[in-house]
């Protein structure tokens, strides 16, 4: 895949999660002030997933994302980041003030990616 298909695939995504990015923060936020981690994850996923807590159900909401919110902790617990790796996560997270980790799992693979954060509940 080029460039040029990832950013497009990166901006059509950003679209389609737009309307949930107050509840991704807000979910982000829950996380970090009740010191649940300073690490949130935001899992985005079409398919049945056991990772995290579900915040939005594609199917009720009738979309075509689902979203569960997790932790770095629980990514490294259930081995998804192996403990070896946990240190070069930390070293590439963006703040967690600005931007939402999202870890995608879709017909391309699974990928990290950040997206800013939504402006209104900051």
């Amino acid at each position: 895949m080029t460039k040029s298909e990832n950013t497009a695939l990166y901006m059509q995504l950003q679209l389609e999660l737009q309307p949930y990015l107050d509840v991704m923060t807000r979910a982000a936020d829950a996380i970090m002030t009740k010191d649940v981690s300073k690490y949130p994850i935001l899992v985005v996923h079409q398919q049945s997933i056991e990772l995290g807590v579900p915040v939005v159900d594609k199917e009720k909401r009738q979309t075509k994302w689902s979203i569960n919110a997790s932790t770095l902790e629980e990514f490294a617990m259930k081995q998804v980041i192996s403990a070896e790796k946990i240190e070069d996560f930390q070293g590439v997270y963006k703040d967690a003030n600005q931007y939402l980790c999202l870890f995608v799992i879709s017909e391309l693979g699974a990928n990290f990616i950040f997206i800013p954060r939504s402006e209104k509940s900051n």
